[in-house]
Parts: structure tokens; C-alpha cells; sequence
């Protein structure tokens, strides 16, 4: 799950972000916050949460699966994005001996590819596409989030090749859609939080159950907390500045 936030500075609307070279300095705290999540199942526990509506006449290109849930909460305005029914994986696994355990929530300091192999100087940095997220100390201190590198790839099990690129790119979570939204949120120059909830050790001892199978056993109860993570972010980031995140 990612969380793009915005401050609104009359008379130019942030919603996409300021698409300057650098982010200029704001002077209203952050209005707008945008949600995209992979799962259906990641998005309604959020959304009941915090009572999003469905927008049944989004602006959406036609033929896109994508749906909006939009409305107000404590005076934010919220809109949520879910990818749609194509299958797409949007929690986390977690390697075990760097510390992630099933439930934990990490907010991710940087993201990286490890299944865009281009074995050509200076090519090869492009594909693994790394990018720091955007900091937030005073966040991280307040709810006491664990801290954690992210990699992404399009496949849900695990190559021998995959496994050594995801070592080098020091990773303890994994999904199939971070480093994907840091680059657009990096193109935009939005400022992007990544709360991600480990659903399955990659690593883990869980005798012959398939990594999949752990990942569906632990879906629903991850995703809920998941959800109540996600309010207690959006409850910190109210009234704040950016800088003070």
C-alpha cells in the first residue's frame, strides 16, 4: 500500500504534486492524501475503516479496471485507489532473518527492481530503478514502525536469480508493485509513503506449506491491520506540514 500526500497552495492545486525539479517550500499543512492498493482485499478494511465512498462515475480512461473511493475524513480529503480485478499481489512477504514477522508493519526508506536484469553498463542501474522514499522520522518515531528496504518483481515465487538481486539490494520485504509507484511518484515528484504488512515469510519455517498458501492463511487478519495502521497514520499526518512528517 502507498500513501501520496500533497499540500494545496493556492492558487496551483498539488493534487499530482508541484512538477518542478524540486519540491518548493509549502505553507499549508497537507490536504490531500492518495491510496493505491493493489487488492480488494487490502482496500475494503480500509475503506470501512475510515468510510470511503465508491465513485461509480470515476474519470477513469474507459476500459481501465481501476476504482476510486474518495471522501473526507477529519478534514482530509481522502481518495483511495484500487487497481481493479486483474490479479495483482499488493501486501508484503518478508524475509525472516532480517527481522520481518507475519503482521509486522513496515514503512519502507527505499525501493528497488529485482527482475528487470539489463546486463549493460549503466543500463543495469535503470532497471533496478533505486529510489529512496520519502523520510518521515517523526512518523516512524511516534507509531514505532519498523524500518525496511523494498523489492519488487512482477512473479510471486522466488528464482534463484531473484534471491541473489533481492540480497543485493538489501531487502527485507518484498512486493509486485513499489518500485513501480516510486518511479511514477518520483517522475511527479509527490511525496510517497509505502506502509507495507507482512503476510508470508519468504525464509520462514513453516514446515511443507507453500510460501502462497501461508499468503492466503494470513491475508484477511494482516489486511486489518494493516488498515488500522493506515488511520494511524492519516491521524499523525493531520495538520501537518510535509517538513514535519
Amino acid at each position: 500500500m502507498s500513501m501520496l500526500g500533497d499540500q494545496s497552495v493556492a492558487p496551483h492545486s498539488l493534487e499530482k504534486e508541484a512538477m518542478a525539479a524540486q519540491p518548493k517550500p509549502q505553507n499549508r499543512p497537507v490536504s490531500n492524501i492518495v491510496i493505491i492498493v493493489a487488492m480488494q482485499t487490502e482496500a475494503l478494511p480500509v475503506v470501512n475503516r475510515i468510510q470511503l465512498t465508491q465513485d461509480f462515475h470515476s474519470s477513469f480512461p474507459q476500459g481501465v479496471p481501476w476504482v476510486r473511493y474518495h471522501g473526507t475524513y477529519k478534514d482530509l480529503n481522502i481518495n483511495l485507489i484500487w487497481a481493479g480485478k486483474d490479479p495483482a499481489l499488493g501486501t508484503a512477504g518478508g524475509f525472516k532473518a532480517k527481522g520481518a514477522s507475519i503482521g509486522d508493519i513496515f514503512i519502507v526508506s527505499d525501493c528497488a527492481f529485482h527482475d528487470r536484469r539489463i546486463p549493460i553498463p549503466d543500463f543495469d542501474l535503470y532497471g533496478v530503478g533505486s529510489r529512496k522514499a520519502f523520510e518521515t522520522p517523526n512518523l516512524i518515531k511516534e507509531l514505532n514502525l519498523k524500518v525496511a528496504k523494498l523489492s519488487t518483481g512482477d512473479s510471486f515465487d522466488m528464482t534463484q536469480e531473484d534471491e541473489s538481486l533481492i540480497n543485493a539490494n538489501d531487502a527485507t520485504v518484498v512486493d509486485m508493485e513499489g518500485a513501480a509507484i516510486a518511479y511514477v511518484a518520483d517522475l511527479l515528484k509527490v511525496p510517497a509513503i509505502f506502509v507495507k504488512a507482512v503476510t508470508n515469510t519468504i525464509d520462514g519455517e513453516f514446515g511443507n506449506k507453500p510460501s502462497a498458501e501461508e499468503f492466503l492463511q494470513n491475508l484477511a487478519a494482516v489486511t486489518a491491520e494493516l488498515a488500522l495502521a493506515v488511520e494511524q497514520i492519516i491521524n499523525f499526518v493531520k495538520g501537518k506540514y510535509i517538513s514535519e512528517l
